[in-house]
């Protein structure tokens, strides 16, 4: 008889394992574990692996909650387990799973997948995106992707996935790529694979390191930056306009000086793709070159929230200025 595959699952809550309570509100109580071993089409992919973790939802996880995955994903990993599925809530899926991608660099597939509707809903989605999860994740032709994200039979990169909607059941999609692969029904097929993958080590007991991200809007004065120092904050990701303005107010004489002084400061754009301009604008307070002359970091085509997950992780492990700029140049581009 063939054996099969070992796949940890970590489950983390949300959407996924939530059903509605006596006051109409839906809550994360169910068991994920549990629930995926007594699955007859989970059973015939992989024997499963559950794993005690936490329930709640998404909105409260931590890069404190994404490291402990992590470590518990390479442990799993480690012990025999030929890859991981992670359920959590979709708010911050594409964070966690692009901090999965930077920390975990092996071959095994770690998916992550949830659910746009709750367990007492009658088109309840997460029971499909869990089996079609672990498909993938005991797929060979997973292998050496990275970290994915696995939702409506659709296969994302976690490095290009964004959520796009509120409440669609479609809504992780990628602007840059589209999906690497879907499933058909028992197949697994993967039509793009990633040119690069990177990877960034962290002490398993490192101290989430503060940075804020602040998007820019019509007007803004500025007056944020004033305060990021005081407040403790050891880093800063600005979102800009476009290929990647700020208002002139921002940019005043002195102010992105002393922020990059203090701190390191990024560059993304808000407009959800594409790379933001190195050397296009200029001649303006606040244009691309303006900012990147007077220190701040080009962060390439990665959007705020995942610049963000970078520079957090890099000022984790304790990475310098410099360090920090040349990850950037690496890991922006899209080749």
């Amino acid at each position: 008889m063939h054996k099969l595959p070992k796949i940890a699952l970590i489950p983390y809550g949300g959407t996924i394992a939530s059903a509605v309570q006596a006051d109409g509100s839906a809550m994360p109580t169910l068991d994920i574990g549990e629930m995926a071993k007594q699955m007859p089409a989970v059973r015939e992919i992989a024997e499963v692996v559950a794993q005690k973790t936490r329930a709640l939802p998404s909105s409260d996880m931590t890069v404190r909650d994404l490291i402990d995955i992590a470590v518990a994903a390479r442990a799993a990993i480690a012990s025999g387990c030929r890859g991981a599925v992670v359920t959590q809530g979709t708010d911050t899926i594409e964070e966690i799973a692009f901090g999965l991608d930077l920390l975990c660099a092996g071959d095994d597939p770690i998916v992550v997948t949830g659910a746009m509707r709750n367990a007492s809903l009658p088109s309840a989605d997460g029971p499909a995106n869990l089996i079609a999860a672990v498909r993938v994740a005991a797929s060979a032709s997973a292998r050496g992707l990275g970290a994915l994200v696995v939702l409506n039979d659709e296969i994302h990169a976690a490095r290009f996935v964004r959520k796009s909607h509120t409440a669609n059941p479609g809504t992780f999609r990628s602007a840059a790529t589209g999906p690497i692969g879907w499933l058909a029904e028992r197949d697994v097929r993967i039509v793009l694979r990633p040119l690069r993958r990177f990877h960034v080590t962290v002490p398993d007991d490192a101290v989430p390191s503060p940075v804020a991200l602040l998007k820019m809007s019509l007007g803004d004065d500025g007056r944020l930056l004033d305060y990021l120092a005081q407040a403790g904050f050891a880093g800063l990701v600005l979102e800009g306009f476009g290929g990647g303005h700020v208002p002139r107010d921002v940019a005043a004489p002195g102010r992105i000086e002393a922020l990059v002084e203090t701190m390191p400061v990024v560059l993304a754009s808000r407009a959800g793709s594409g790379e933001v301009l190195r050397a296009t604008y200029g001649g303006f307070a606040g244009s691309e070159t303006d900012l990147i002359s007077r220190g701040v970091i080009y962060a390439g085509s990665l959007d705020g929230a995942k610049a963000r997950i970078l520079l957090t992780l890099l000022l984790m492990r304790g990475a310098g200025r410099d360090d920090i700029r040349r990850t950037f140049a690496d890991v922006g581009p899209l080749s």
